[in-house]
């Protein structure tokens, strides 16, 4: 299986789209939408102060009676990071954020921010882990398979 380390160096959009805590919601959403994310981390320096999602924008709007361009992310963000490390393994941060509904987690290392895995990154790799798996099944089953001795 593997693992998320190895999801990272295989993921075609490496950049870490973040803002920090000041910027206006109105920012971060552009920020999203040029970048065709759905998440983006807000960092102080290089730390994690939060996380805002279409969703959470979603629910300010509903929720709220303020512009997005005169809030702050800070007051809309969510402030309780859920975190893998680069160890874990696919179906662990699937179950992980399966459990916690959310739709992207920071990747951190001892502290260190290595990146940010979403569900659709996770789903494609499983797909694609899948594939690999079925057309092997399929060369061994008809014979194609150039096993390791002769057949008899």
């Amino acid at each position: 299986m593997k693992t998320i380390q190895e999801l990272l160096e295989a993921k075609s959009q490496k950049k870490i789209h973040s803002v920090g805590p000041e910027a206006s919601v109105m920012d971060a959403v552009v920020t999203m939408v040029e970048n065709n994310v759905g998440a983006i981390l807000v960092l102080d320096g290089d730390q994690i102060k939060g996380i805002m999602s279409e969703r959470d924008y979603l629910r300010f709007i509903t929720a709220k009676g303020r512009t997005a361009r005169d809030t702050p992310v800070s007051e809309l963000m969510t402030t309780k990071i859920i975190y893998t490390t680069p160890g874990a393994t696919l179906n662990q941060v699937m179950g992980i954020m399966t459990e916690a509904r959310i739709r992207h987690i920071p990747v951190l290392d001892e502290g260190r921010l290595l990146g940010i895995i979403s569900i659709g990154d996770l789903v494609k790799q499983i797909a694609d882990n899948q594939e690999v798996h079925l057309n092997f099944l399929q060369e061994y089953i008809s014979d194609n398979y150039p096993g390791p001795g002769p057949k008899g």
